[in-house]
Order: structure tokens, then sequence, then C-alpha cells
């Protein structure tokens, strides 16, 4: 049975009171039940050398191979952003390996940093953090960024619209946007949306099949690990008492699934990063220490609050028009 554009949005409308309602209590109590022990990377900076013997880092390649036929193919000519006159196209640039990218999830930057009087030169595989309370997923408007039980924030590429709120509101801005792809040119290609937006999803298809990240799996030093996060916690805990380190993403944004080890303060990490002679510094994150997650503010929470109601409504109106359209293709073809 076909659904009609009337009924498209009275399902809508009526999904979306429902769904609003409890998009974000009902799905986070759902997705802390099941985390009883998500997992941790712990990422060892005296580790990482950046495979000086390759144009491109083994993890970053390992990750490039895996995610290869998920890339986005964009339908050309790409219109603009609606009312602006630009659009972001990563298409001719596939190759790029230096940076973030919608074609290239993970890369490694290389610094050289002073301390303790001695410069050292330190290679920093960087990617999602995979927050443990991520600001992405509870702020997206259209609600389609989520949480495995294992812990890596996924994005739903399908459902996106590539809004970019959750660039805008991650501390790192690691999310990038590919436009010309995605369900928005079904819908309002005009006026809605601006494409896809991709990121690292921490091979969550392999966790589940009780795999290391393609990432994981090819470092050839050891520098990336995985495990339960208790266990990473202790690991990195004895690693900083040992070597009088540092340890980066067990606090900030309120906690992540991603711990960076270093014998050299992450505050003058951060400071060598943004000296960076480098164009387009989104898609090279530096690593501000102590970030606090904005939704553990009142401001925060009640920003939270809002988007919910308009993330429901959006996710409802993004499931009615898929039964809309395959019901018209079912009566095309028994038509036919």
């Amino acid at each position: 049975m076909s659904m009609t554009r009337r009924s498209f949005l009275q399902r809508t409308a009526l999904s979306g009171l429902t769904i609003g309602a409890a998009i974000t209590g009902t799905k986070r109590a759902a997705q802390a039940a099941d985390m009883s022990e998500p997992l941790t990377t712990v990422i060892d900076l005296n580790k990482c050398n950046g495979c000086p013997d390759l144009d491109t880092p083994r993890c970053v390649a390992a990750c490039r191979n895996k995610n290869n036929e998920r890339f986005p193919q964009p339908i050309k000519p790409i219109q603009d952003y609606w009312p602006q006159t630009k659009h972001e196209d990563w298409s001719e640039k596939q190759n790029l390996t230096n940076r973030l990218t919608p074609y290239n999830w993970t890369y490694v930057q290389h610094i050289t940093v002073e301390h303790n009087g001695k410069k050292q030169n330190l290679h920093i595989p960087r990617r999602c953090m995979h927050c443990n309370s991520a600001t992405c997923a509870d702020l997206c408007p259209f609600g389609v960024i989520d949480q495995t039980a294992k812990g890596p924030v996924v994005i739903n590429t399908g459902a996106c619209f590539g809004g970019a709120k959750c660039r805008d509101v991650c501390p790192w801005h690691i999310p990038q946007r590919q436009a010309g792809v995605g369900i928005y040119l079904d819908i309002a290609p005009t006026y809605a949306g601006g494409g896809v937006m991709y990121k690292c999803d921490l091979c969550a298809d392999l966790l589940e099949k009780g795999q290391e990240p393609a990432c994981v799996s090819a470092c050839p030093t050891g520098a990336l690990m995985i495990g339960p996060r208790r266990k990473m916690e202790a690991y990195a805990d004895k690693w900083r008492a040992d070597n009088n380190g540092y340890i980066y993403g067990r606090d900030e944004n309120g906690g992540t699934s991603t711990f960076y080890l270093s014998k050299v303060p992450f505050g003058k990490i951060n400071e060598a990063l943004l000296n960076q002679e480098i164009d387009e510094k989104p898609g090279r994150p530096a690593m501000p220490p102590g970030i606090d997650n904005p939704l553990h503010s009142t401001d925060g929470a009640v920003k939270s609050m809002l988007v919910a109601p308009f993330a429901g409504l959006a996710a409802a109106g993004i499931s009615a028009y898929k039964i809309m359209t395959k019901g018209e293709k079912e009566n095309e073809n028994s038509e036919a």
C-alpha cells in the first residue's frame, strides 16, 4: 500500500511528537544499560614513528582500504548551499592523506616540540575521539548520530542531511562534509541540507565481530591498542605513573574512548599544532587540554532539550519518506 503526500505529513507529525519527546532520555538510557563495558583505544605517542619509510602511514592506508567502498560519490554539478554561494566538495581531492576529509577518516600529524631543553619529533594519529557522552549525537538536528554498545559514535550516512552541526559542536571539529550526496538530494536539494557528514566509526562492524579496528591491526609498532575501558584506564594510569607522563582524552569533553599517552605535556603539543603554518585548519585538529562537555552546563542542557523535538520530527520524517517512496515504487512496479 502506497503513502500519499498527505499521509506522509501526517505520519511525520504524529511520529515527531512521540519520538521528539523521548529521543534524548529513552535512547540514552537504553544505551547506558547496554554499555556496561565499552571499548577504549590507547595511542602511545612515544611508540608512533609516523611510518617514515612510507608516503602514507600504515594506519591511514588501512583505514582507506577498509572503507573505500563507503566513500561518497557525488552527483554533479553540485548546487551551492542556499542561500550561500559555496559548497564543500572533496571529490577531486580524494587522495589527500595529510588531513581529515570525507575520503580520509584518520591521518597522522607531525610536529616538533621542545620539552626539558630538548626538541622532540612527535607523530600523532588523529581521528574521531568517540566521546563517552558525544555532543554531536545529542545535538544533531536530525538525530542520525548514535553510539553503539561497544563505544563507537557512528553517523547514519543514509539519513544525514549534512547540516554540519556535529562539526560545529565537536571540540575537535572532526566530521567532514561532502556535498552532492545524501537524502537531501531526493527531498529538497535546493533548500535542505548540504550533503553528508563523514568520520571514523572505529570500524564498528569489526568490533561487533570481536576484531580490532583496521588502524590498530595495521600499526607495526604497537602504538595503537584497544580493550575494555577499565583495563585501558588501568594501563594508562600505570604508564603515566611509570613515565611521569600525561594522558589526553580521559577527561576532555566529559571523557572519551580515546586516550593519548605522551611524555610531553599536551599544552605544549597543542601550542605546536596551533603554530603550524598550514592552510585549511579545519580537518587538522588541535588538542586543547581540559575541554568541558557543553551539555554538562545548564545552558548546554537547555539547548539539547530544545533540539530534541526537532531531531525526533526530522527522524520521523525521514522514516516516513522512505516508506512513502517504497510504496510508490511498489505501485509503479505493479502497474507495469
